[in-house]
């Protein structure tokens, strides 16, 4: 395989194997689609990429992490359209990042309970989460087939269900977050059955009308989280059960341990200048504990991928640590189907064109993370603003 080769993702050809990472844009302040939303997919989606994610879809407005973010409904429908054709201009498909926030949801932004597996204090509102019910449950599943249908009317050509980072269908995975002692606890089993209810829900409305990707935590970086052992179990179900056109490998919590997904420097007094007084001063003293410092290196999340590609056929999707050609290489190399990639697209949104033409190699990407406190005033790379999206 080689990178820039086009490739099929279920019913889809992609123009190549580069596919642009969900990152919450912070560009919905009314819970819809913008121009700056638009302009900030057209401009990546000009540079190269084969397909770009829209994130973040909630399934539901509970769902959201806060009441910026976009929820999928009818009213939303005119401006995803234009979204996905202004990508669809550039060359590039469009796929739409849809899950429910559960226990990483603001209450407070969102003005309605967080819901979790079992009741929790939330870091984020410092409110208790309420324990979903069964029919919570049914709901969430069937509000995830519906938003996928939305994205397929608005002309999406795949959907990603988040199954990570402590998410509502990652939190019930998680043995620290699921304590549940019914149908839905317990043994791994039970802990699968959300994830694998909104796989098989989702494609029995969309059938071969979009690809279907499944964003899966391998491990939560978490004590007594989801670990790798587990995940490469709920893997062989998720293929065994055919709803699946690929998985796309992640790590790490939103909820407990955001860095260990990202790797790089900690920006904390970046994060902290972004929130009023007193959370301000909180931060600076107590954020160390959450947004804790790993070291980067290229393909920092491969040598656990590595047991998934051992253990699925179905293809698999590479993140983490993807900034360079030669990277992008050993993934096609070691038998990945697609590499993602954020960060360095945050930078270089031409990045992928400038390698096609070989005029580099190398993203300039740094891996401060400073990009990350952004979210709140519109994604983008502090170093070069001048040629940042949007």
């Amino acid at each position: 395989m080689r990178v820039f080769e086009s490739a099929a993702l279920g019913p889809l050809t992609l123009r190549n194997r580069v596919i642009k990472a969900a990152t919450f844009e912070g560009r919905t302040p009314e819970a819809l689609v913008t121009d700056d939303l638009i302009e900030f997919h057209r401009t990546v989606a000009a540079g190269g990429v084969g397909m770009t994610t829209v994130a973040y879809c909630a399934s539901s407005p509970e769902g959201r992490t806060d009441r910026h973010q976009m929820w999928m409904r009818p009213e939303a429908v005119p401006g995803l359209t234009r979204l996905t054709d202004a990508i669809h201009a550039e060359g590039a498909a469009a796929s739409a990042q849809i899950g429910h926030a559960g226990p990483v949801a603001n209450s407070v932004s969102n003005r309605a309970t967080a819901l979790a597996p079992s009741w929790q204090i939330s870091p984020l509102s410092l409110r208790l989460t309420r324990t979903a019910t069964v029919s919570d449950i049914a709901r969430i599943v069937a509000d995830h087939a519906r938003a996928a249908r939305i994205a397929a009317d608005s002309g999406f050509d795949a959907v990603e269900l988040h199954f990570g980072h402590n998410y509502f269908v990652s939190s019930f995975l998680s043995p620290a977050l699921n304590r549940r002692s019914d149908g839905f606890g317990g043994s791994l089993v039970n802990r699968a059955r959300v994830a694998r209810a909104v796989a098989d829900a989702v494609r029995a409305d969309v059938g071969t009308d979009l690809a279907v990707i499944a964003k899966l935590n391998m491990d939560d970086g978490v004590p007594g989280g989801f670990w790798l052992e587990e995940s490469l179990a709920v893997a062989q179900w998720l293929e065994s059960d055919g709803s699946l056109d690929a998985i796309e490998l992640t790590a790490g919590s939103s909820l407990k341990n955001p860095m260990y997904l990202f790797r790089g420097d900690a920006p904390l007094r970046e994060f902290a200048a972004s929130f009023p007084q007193p959370q301000r001063a909180g931060i600076r003293l107590v954020g160390s504990r959450f947004l804790r410092a790993y070291p980067y290196r290229e393909a920092y999340l491969l040598d656990s991928a590595r047991q998934f590609r051992d253990a699925v056929r179905m293809p698999l999707i590479l993140l983490g640590g993807i900034s360079n050609r030669s990277t992008m290489d050993l993934a096609m190399s070691e038998g990945f189907e697609f590499v993602a990639m954020a960060r360095a697209l945050l930078r270089e949104p031409d990045l992928i064109n400038s390698m096609q033409k070989e005029d580099r190699s190398t993203s300039l990407c740094i891996h401060c993370n400073r990009c990350m406190p952004t979210i709140y005033s519109g994604t983008r790379c502090v170093l070069t603003p001048s040629r940042s999206l949007g």
